[in-house]
């Protein structure tokens, strides 16, 4: 099914989403109540309390509209039944507040996007809400830094306003063509939810800040679910890299799954001479069975005798290896695998099967998911975001005002002593923030014995 045949209707592209019809099932005589429960939540919300107050919650958590929509977002509702609610105070609630970790200045955020450094600037896109602290009518914040620890916020890069994203524009990732342009490749949900993946240009290519974006009418949707892939399983394109020996010719990855297959969860290859007209590649680049929905599919390649980052493009070699990371929608963490990637049969096969997709490595044991890596080719590095949901329920980040945070962006290189896996350290940036340091040398350190050492207090980071 073509994403230009979904309805006829919508030859015309929306340039901002019609209203909404909702039916309701409840009595009249409760409208009055519902209507005093919503003002006095906005109420709260609107108006700082002092640090004494307390701040209870007044109605039930929103219900998830993730799942539904076939996408992965935080939901705790369903878990919280009719516990009663903790007694929040504001003192309570801006301690919260991050002080190192991304995060937007209000409202609900998740999966980054897009990352990479053009023209001086660090970028990070990132899926927001720009109306609420729960998931919904996604679209792209935007932030830009100079050393990835310091960051302004900037305008919404692209809203859901286009049939082919009316639901929400999803996860995406950046292309830096080899004269310099620029091509974001995105999954947009469609006026009908399908999955689609769509493109979008910098308006002024020489604007370092990239304020403002325009998508493909005329192209948009580029790339439509494939025959036996589900409208909702088809989604979040990945950096495209060159094919083999061939440089004309990108090749790019987007996630889906399987049910008639085990429950297997895959990844599709596309090609494309100039990032308009896309065809399939023929097979699965990987698959495993019982893993489900692959998001925000993830292949780059490794050195394995070097202690630099490779740009996605770096072709094969005795001592690179492939990483495939992919975050599964089923339980919600990032897994990857080490292996070899052969573009002359589209596959990746991982170096020990035990360690393969789902069942191997986790990029990270806390709650971390939907990382997205980039080529820092400003310090010939690769530097991964990971998306942290935190814990709350969907009550408490309406009383913030705020949802989530970014991991402090970290480098990735491959594990020279083990030979096995990946190591993941904070980037070299963070050691700004230090203003204090001691240093402890010459310490005996006699075994089975413990050595106090006295420090200042200090905040741990990660």
């Amino acid at each position: 099914m073509s994403g230009r045949d979904l309805d006829s209707t919508h030859s015309q592209f929306l340039l901002s989403p019609p209203r909404q019809r909702h039916r309701s099932s409840c009595p009249i005589l409760l409208l009055p109540l519902t209507a005093l429960l919503a003002a006095v939540a906005v109420i709260l919300l609107c108006n700082p309390l002092s640090n004494d107050d307390t701040v209870p919650v007044l109605s039930p958590a929103p219900s998830s509209r993730g799942a539904p929509a076939g996408v992965s977002e935080k939901s705790t509702s369903g878990m919280l039944g009719s516990a009663p609610a903790f007694p929040w105070t504001n003192n309570m609630l801006a301690f919260q507040r991050t002080a190192f970790h991304f995060q937007p200045e209000k409202n609900w955020m998740n999966d980054p996007d897009g990352p990479l450094f053009y023209k001086g600037w660090y970028h990070l896109f990132y899926q927001y809400n720009p109306a609420s602290s729960v998931w919904g009518n996604i679209a792209w914040g935007h932030a830009v830094s100079r050393d990835l620890i310091n960051w302004e916020h900037l305008s919404v890069a692209m809203m859901p306003d286009r049939w082919y994203d009316f639901n929400g524009v999803w996860s995406g990732s950046a292309t830096i063509l080899p004269d310099g342009r620029l091509v974001m490749l995105y999954t947009g949900s469609t006026h009908e939810s399908v999955q689609v993946q769509n493109i979008a240009f910098p308006a002024d290519p020489a604007d370092p800040l990239l304020l403002h974006w325009v998508k493909s009418d005329e192209h948009n949707p580029v790339i439509s679910p494939p025959e036996g892939i589900q409208f909702e399983d088809f989604r979040d394109p990945t950096t495209a890299w060159h094919s083999g020996e061939d440089s004309g010719t990108w090749l790019l990855a987007i996630g889906s799954k399987n049910d008639s297959g085990e429950h297997a969860g895959m990844a599709l290859v596309y090609r494309t001479r100039d990032f308009v007209s896309y065809e399939p590649v023929a097979g699965v680049l990987h698959s495993v069975a019982g893993t489900g929905m692959w998001e925000c599919v993830d292949l780059y390649p490794v050195h394995t005798e070097a202690s630099f980052g490779l740009d996605t493009s770096a072709a094969s070699a005795p001592a690179v290896r492939h990483v495939l990371k992919v975050s599964l929608d089923d339980d919600k963490h990032d897994y990857y695998g080490i292996g070899r990637y052969y573009a002359e049969n589209n596959s990746w096969v991982p170096d020990d099967p035990d360690l393969d997709i789902g069942v191997g490595f986790r990029l990270d044991y806390g709650k971390y998911y939907a990382a997205k890596s980039f080529y820092d080719q400003n310090k010939r590095r690769r530097v991964v975001w990971g998306w942290s949901g935190e814990s709350d329920s969907e009550q408490a980040d309406m009383l913030k005002g705020w949802a989530s945070v970014q991991t402090i962006p970290r480098t990735v290189l491959f594990d020279v002593e083990t030979g096995s896996n990946l190591l993941l350290w904070p980037v070299e940036e963070l050691d700004t923030l230090r203003f204090s340091g001691k240093n402890f040398t010459n310490l005996p350190l006699p075994a089975h014995t413990v050595k106090l050492l006295e420090f200042a207090e200090t905040t741990q980071v990660f």
